[in-house]
């Protein structure tokens, strides 16, 4: 089994690489992978005015991001449309497949008649075993599908179970419109046949289409892909996922602050469980995907949840691979690209240093960024209200004080800096707190940040120097 596994992602390019999109690419990718095959990516781009170029770029930067890699080229649907027709032409030569002169004014009035009856409506069948002397001349035909009027079309689904239909409730679908362009159904089958997939992985909402694909391969006499419709993905309140969840574009997380590693990992844990187990590295993922442990019921999106696991991911992440991903993330985040022109080599260096004490603080990389605002910060620094409060009641003359004592500090250290601190709140018995704040405040200008020590210590000795003599009074 391990060369013959294929699965694809076959997103149409009418907007952004969605989250519940995204997922379906992580689970096709790791099922690939797991038993050693490939995963193809193919662009659905047969609906020519709704497909463009910005979303495919959308598309494949979101699955680059997230470092889901696909093989061979990519496949672009609407490329394919004359073997599409090759295919229909067959069908109809074969008896499978006929021309329907149907007029919109009549289907119209089929769907009128179902509804006026309480049935659902469907085409009536009233071109399938005309002669063609019969068509009308100013009609421009489409072309569709002979299926079966009895009988049922079943689907062994690896996530649904057996999942079936009754023949009488599907009708004659649509091959080619009557502008000769083949639609979805038709395109969807001809291109996994020919890109040799052997495992469809889509969303549930897929299922009913399902049903007229496997009557698109039976009268082609091609052996369908397996397949596995996994539940969409709901609110946490239970409701359809909208933007108020979360269903945003990948592009927007990155955005956020996440990290794609902790995204994927949310992700694949959205609907697919291993026991109790939270984190899982990539390649712990690859080991032990597999569709049995899919769930039929929707998987609940919870930012909140997704926010805990990022903020792990970040205090997990090494601090040189933190500070190139938030190096490599700036032009995304809000005011990201005004740091990025400030990280010359010495910015570099005490943003490194502060990093241990920055991403204990931190549940993404925005968070990040924001506490690192006190590195980037220029003289005169900005003072917010609490951390002028703090220096207006008595910090201001604490920091006068400590002033000299800094500055005979022969080794510049947070250990160094640490002494002087507690030396001096027990000569002149007051808290520990008491000093520590009013030097938080005229150091970063605000009345949170890392540890103070860790802050002079990163700063340097002039820079710490410089910031407490402007508010030494």
């Amino acid at each position: 089994m391990s060369d013959a596994v294929v699965t694809r992602f076959a997103p149409s390019p009418t907007g952004f690489l969605h989250i519940g999109g995204a997922r379906t690419a992580l689970f096709n990718w790791l099922y690939a992978r797991h038993f050693g095959g490939k995963m193809l990516l193919r662009i659905e781009d047969t609906d020519r005015e709704r497909s463009t170029e910005a979303a495919i770029r959308a598309i494949i930067d979101g699955l680059k991001w997230l470092g889901l890699d696909w093989d061979g080229e990519v496949i672009y649907q609407f490329q394919r449309a004359a073997r599409h027709r090759e295919v229909v032409e067959n069908l109809i030569a074969s008896g499978d497949a006929y021309y329907c002169y149907a007029t919109p004014k009549e289907l119209d009035e089929m769907r009128e008649k179902a509804r006026a009856e309480g049935r659902p409506p469907r085409y009536d069948g009233r071109w399938r075993d005309r002669a063609a002397f019969e068509a009308p001349g100013d009609v421009k035909p489409v072309v569709r599908l002979k299926a079966p009027l009895d009988g049922e079309t079943i689907i062994e689904d690896k996530v649904q179970g057996r999942v079936s239909w009754a023949n009488k409730d599907l009708d004659d679908l649509v091959l080619l419109r009557s502008d000769g362009t083949p639609t979805y159904m038709l395109a969807v089958v001809v291109d996994d046949h020919d890109m040799g997939v052997t495992q469809i992985i889509r969303g549930d909402d897929h299922l009913t289409n399902a049903a007229r694909q496997m009557q698109i391969y039976a009268a082609l006499g091609w052996s369908a892909p397996a397949m596995a419709h996994i539940p969409l993905i709901h609110g946490a309140d239970g409701a359809k996922l909208s933007k108020r969840h979360g269903a945003l574009g990948v592009d927007a997380y990155r955005a956020l602050g996440f990290l794609p590693a902790a995204v994927r990992n949310y992700l694949v844990r959205l609907g697919w469980s291993q026991g109790d187990k939270e984190f899982f590295s990539t390649q712990e993922m690859i080991d032990a995907f597999d569709l049995a442990h899919v769930g039929r019921s929707p998987a609940r999106f919870d930012f909140a949840k997704l926010e805990n696991m990022n903020g792990h991911y970040i205090r997990a992440t090494p601090n040189e691979a933190l500070a190139r991903e938030l190096e490599e993330t700036l032009p995304y985040l809000p005011g990201g690209a005004e740091r990025k022109h400030q990280l010359d080599a010495a910015m570099q260096e005490k943003l490194l240093a502060a990093m241990p004490g920055l991403k204990e603080r931190a549940k993404t990389l925005i968070e990040l960024l924001d506490g690192a605002a006190f590195l980037f910060a220029r003289r005169p620094l900005p003072i917010d209200a609490k951390a002028e409060e703090i220096l207006a009641n008595g910090g201001r003359a604490h920091i006068a004080n400590l002033l000299p004592l800094f500055a005979a500090l022969e080794e510049w250290s947070a250990a160094g800096a640490e002494a002087v601190v507690r030396d001096y709140a027990e000569s002149a018995r007051v808290k520990l707190g008491q000093v520590a704040q009013p030097l938080r405040a005229a150091l970063t200008g605000r009345s949170t940040s890392p540890g103070i020590f860790d802050v002079l210590a990163v700063l340097g000795r002039d820079e710490s120097l410089g910031r407490l003599r402007d508010q030494a009074g």
